[in-house]
């Protein structure tokens, strides 16, 4: 079983909750990660009967899941996961991170990105 990529961050940034299930392979966990980065973790189920019964309570608890899509629609103008513009610009100082390094004649090395501030 494996998670979506582009059909999972399109759904949540139409205000749509998804449920996830992380496996062990990274395709399996991808839908975890998104719906954590648009700030709905407890979308995550840890377990089969966890999934089904967040499922259900979605589907019985109307005033739950409209919560779930209105913090979703907020959530598009104020997370990483939808900000474009912070991803670019964290995407170019990785870039010059690495140039700089091989500029300077020094191996390839792992390093972390001070992330931009939000739009």
């Amino acid at each position: 079983m494996v998670n979506a990529h582009t059909t999972a961050s399109n759904a949540l940034w139409a205000g749509v909750p998804m449920i996830t299930r992380p496996g062990q392979q990274f395709a399996a966990r991808v839908g975890a990660s998104l719906v954590q980065a648009a700030g709905v973790p407890q979308l995550v189920a840890d377990s089969d009967a966890a999934y089904e019964a967040l499922a259900l309570r979605l589907a019985t608890e109307p005033e739950q899941l409209k919560a779930l899509q209105a913090k979703l629609h907020t959530a598009r103008q104020s997370c990483s996961l939808f900000d474009a513009g912070r991803y670019v610009r964290n995407l170019e100082t990785a870039f010059r991170q690495a140039t700089d390094r091989w500029r300077a004649g020094l191996p390839p090395q792992d390093f972390a990105v001070m992330d931009h501030t939000s739009r």
